[in-house]
């Protein structure tokens, strides 16, 4: 039976992974059996931190719509629960947008939260003071 050979196939692998792991620190960059398994944390980190930058986009824009609520006098949950109510569907990343770019469309959008939040909050029976 012949033997089968591997060089090929081996360096043509090797190069693969080493060129992966091009700009990586030191020894990692230029150590296949490094290279490997530093290729392969990375990638397991990349998938992760797909995921997670999506909540982190979210937290941000609740943070620039919050504290452009804040400057006009609404809180950010009443300002959410008033758009909820008005009928308002505008995403958070819109909203963040408008509160940077167009700060006086966001004026309007906090005024008819206010008016849908101000009409709930006097529906409400007023809380008994204490003696």
């Amino acid at each position: 039976m012949v033997r089968v050979r591997t060089n090929v196939a081996t360096k043509r692998r090797k190069k693969r992974v080493l060129k992966s792991a091009k700009g990586y620190f030191q020894q990692r960059s230029k150590r296949y059996a490094q290279a490997k398994r530093t290729r392969i944390k990375a990638q397991a980190y990349s998938y992760r931190d797909r995921k997670v930058r999506k909540g982190e986009f979210r937290k941000l824009w609740t943070v620039r719509i919050n504290a452009a609520c804040r400057e006009l006098g609404i809180t950010y949950s009443r300002f959410v629960s008033g758009l909820i109510k008005a009928k308002v569907a505008v995403d958070r990343k819109m909203l963040a947008e408008l509160a940077v770019s167009s700060p006086a469309a966001f004026k309007r959008l906090v005024k008819i939260a206010q008016e849908n939040v101000g009409s709930i909050a006097a529906a409400k029976p007023a809380a008994k003071a204490k003696k």
